[in-house]
C-alpha cells in the first residue's frame, strides 16, 4: 500500500495556535480522514502529522506538506504571501505576519480543503 503523508505546520504557543491556522488545521484533519478512506480501495493510505512551531520558525506557520513537498510547488499558479495576523501577534506579544497562499490572485489566510484536496489528489492518483 502506498502512503502520502500530509504535514501541516503551525505555530504552537502553550498549546494554542492563531485563528487562521486553527481553521486550516480543523479543515485538513477532517479532509485527511475522508480521503483516507476513499482512496484505500485504490491502495493508498492518507496520513496526517502535525508539526508544532515555536515563535522563532512564525515563518513556516500554516505550511502544509504533502510527502515533504510544500502545497504551492504542487498547485500551478500557486505562491506564497504573508500578512499581518493580529492572532499570532496577541499569542506571541508583538506584531507579525503569517504566511497566505495566492491562487488565481486570491488569497487565501487559512487555507481550504479543496486547495488540499487538489495538492494530495495531484500526488496520490487516487481520487475519485
Amino acid at each position: 500500500m502506498q502512503t502520502v503523508t500530509v504535514e501541516w505546520r503551525h505555530l504552537d504557543k502553550d498549546g494554542a495556535t492563531c485563528d487562521r491556522c486553527a481553521e486550516t488545521g480543523d479543515g485538513i484533519k477532517e479532509l485527511v480522514q475522508q480521503m483516507d478512506a476513499e482512496c484505500r480501495s485504490s491502495g493508498v493510505r492518507i496520513e496526517f502529522t502535525e508539526t508544532r512551531l515555536s515563535a522563532a520558525e512564525i515563518g513556516q506557520s500554516n505550511l502544509i506538506l504533502i510527502n515533504g513537498i510544500a502545497l504551492e510547488e504542487i498547485l500551478p499558479q500557486t505562491a506564497v504571501s504573508a500578512s499581518p495576523c493580529c492572532s499570532c501577534g496577541e499569542l506571541i506579544g508583538e506584531e507579525t505576519s503569517c504566511r497566505t497562499i495566492v491562487r488565481f490572485g486570491q488569497v487565501h489566510e487559512a487555507i481550504p480543503q479543496h486547495l488540499v484536496r487538489e495538492a494530495i489528489c495531484a500526488v496520490a492518483r487516487c481520487c475519485l
